[in-house]
């Protein structure tokens, strides 16, 4: 079982993420991130049990970070259409400035390590916009929010590995979901 976060394992969760954004989740080896850390390799072992729980733990962490910045920015907003683009924006912001994107979500999608996790990660993202598809009308709430779901993420990728935001493509989505209930 881990331990609780104190400075070595926020250290270790620092270093593992600009090992994930320099060399991706294959270049995530325990020795790249305890050299990353300055750390000696049982430290390591101190916190986590393998590289997979580590990962998971990396993994769990960037989401939690991007649930957080979300979060704060509808928190005040009433459910609706205003609150998902509001979401949205703040989903898409987030990825292009969060450390570890490329590795934490492009990557993640075919890590048999994370792949309950991504899953999960879906479903709870979508449990968040559905009362705010529900306000908007529509009739299954439940299929729409894992649609904007799985939208979105194509979106945060095509501007991560392009030339950054896509206005038209933020507008489309946006679009979509008003108009199509």
């Amino acid at each position: 079982m881990p331990k609780p976060a104190e400075p070595g394992r926020n250290a270790l969760m620092t270093a593992g993420a600009r090992v994930a954004e320099d060399r991706g989740l294959r270049g995530l080896s325990i020795n790249a991130v305890v050299e990353a850390a300055g750390m000696a390799k049982g430290t390591f072992y101190h916190h986590f049990p393998d590289r997979r729980s580590y990962v998971i733990a990396l993994h769990r962490r960037y989401h939690d970070t991007l649930a957080d910045t979300i979060g704060a920015r509808i928190a005040d907003l009433p459910p609706g259409a205003g609150r998902v683009e509001v979401g949205v924006t703040a989903y898409l912001d987030a990825c292009l400035a969060t450390r570890g994107t490329k590795a934490f979500l492009a990557q993640s999608r075919t890590d048999t390590d994370l792949l309950d996790e991504v899953h999960a990660r879906n479903r709870q993202t979508a449990s968040v916009i559905e009362p705010d598809l529900a306000a908007m009308g529509w009739s299954d709430p439940q299929a729409v929010a894992h649609l904007l779901v799985a939208m979105v993420a194509e979106i945060a990728l095509t501007e991560l590995y392009g030339e950054g935001p896509r206005a038209d493509l933020r507008a489309a989505v946006t679009a979509l979901i008003e108009r199509a209930h």
